[in-house]
């Protein structure tokens, strides 16, 4: 009886200690929206930090880091961040849309072919920037590759 009675108490203490830990979580993402959305950047950057310790697969935090570091312009940490996103969740459009432009950016074309032709399968909320990207990278490939594709 005793051991049934102590077997209980620390299930009860395990999940108590459990929720604590998922509302810190959730706290330090939500401290780090809030902050994002003031142009608080720096400051939020800290929260994002702080809850893909407790979350690693808060693929959010990584995006909102990823938009941080985009206007920084720390390309190497954005790309990074964006990477994540994708290895978390390989469909969000937002994620590849902004890696496209990163990559138009640092001239990866092969890179942007394959991210448009990802991108034309998974957009959802983006799609109608598909034809804005497809006319940006066709004006900036160089003409000897036009001819080739």
């Amino acid at each position: 009886m005793k051991k049934n009675i102590f077997l209980m108490l620390l299930i009860f203490v395990f999940q108590f200690f459990g929720q604590l830990v998922m509302a810190k979580q959730s706290a330090y993402f939500e401290k780090g929206f809030n902050l994002f959305k003031n142009n608080k950047h720096e400051e939020s950057k800290i929260f994002f930090e702080r809850d893909i310790v407790f979350n690693p697969k808060n693929e959010e935090s990584y995006l909102y880091l990823a938009k941080i570091f985009n206007k920084d312009e720390n390309e190497e940490q954005e790309e990074i961040n964006l990477n994540n996103v994708l290895l978390l969740n390989p469909k969000n459009d937002e994620a590849i849309y902004m890696l496209i432009l990163l990559k138009i950016k640092q001239s990866d074309y092969d890179h942007v072919k394959k991210l448009i032709d990802q991108f034309s399968m998974v957009c959802k909320s983006l799609c109608y920037k598909k034809t804005k990207i497809q006319k940006s990278f066709k004006k900036l490939i160089p003409e000897n590759e036009k001819n080739n594709n």
